[in-house]
């Protein structure tokens, strides 16, 4: 990657976490130090930067190898509870861009795009998770694979997660631990062991 197009992904990660996604390419180049034209040679459009953007978080945190190595762990209860403490930790480091996001993409398609972008491969490993129970035959009762996915999708979402952790005070480890807890109780039939190693 090259010096510019990183310094323009790291301005508007700021940009949004300092002042939401009401910015314009251009406030993105005056920022940079560069001009339009420069920020439009990297990225076609304002749709493009953000989902960019997204996707190069993702690459630096390294979240997408550690829920593939967390569905693959052999056992199906422990797979979904390591996939859980997995996303949980991310969406703690990444909250404030999350949000931001979150509170604009009803009226801004290119935030919606790079949210959905997102948010859509996170549902799709709840339901890899799901389906693996299902087939061990240790979903819960009553839940079907897709049912069980968007529950856990949304019993851990960004919303869920700033309520647990800034409006009850609950700090990021603690707040993990029982939200991860209370998905892989509420999806199984049984709980993880405490052997497991892989607990929030």
């Amino acid at each position: 990657m090259s010096s510019t197009r990183l310094r323009i992904l790291e301005v508007t990660e700021r940009l949004i976490a300092g002042h939401g996604t009401g910015f314009t390419m251009a406030d993105v180049a005056r920022e940079t130090g560069v001009s339009r034209q420069a920020v439009y040679l990297h990225f076609a459009s304002r749709a493009s930067l953000l989902l960019a953007l997204v996707r190069h978080m993702d690459d630096a945190d390294g979240i997408r190898p550690r829920c593939e190595r967390a569905l693959a762990v052999q056992d199906p209860v422990e797979a979904l509870h390591a996939f859980l403490a997995a996303w949980l930790s991310y969406a703690d480091r990444i909250r404030p861009i999350a949000s931001a996001l979150l509170a604009s993409r009803r009226d801004d398609p290119d935030t919606a795009a790079a949210w959905d972008d997102r948010m859509g491969e996170l549902r799709t490993g709840f339901l890899a998770a799901a389906r693996r129970l299902d087939a061990a035959g240790l979903l819960r009762p009553g839940l079907t694979p897709e049912t069980a996915a968007d529950l856990a999708w949304a019993m851990t979402s960004i919303p869920v997660w700033e309520q647990f952790t800034l409006d009850c005070g609950r700090d990021a480890l603690d707040a993990g631990r029982h939200l991860t807890d209370a998905v892989t109780a509420a999806l199984t039939r049984r709980p993880p062991s405490d052997e497991s190693g892989l607990r929030a």
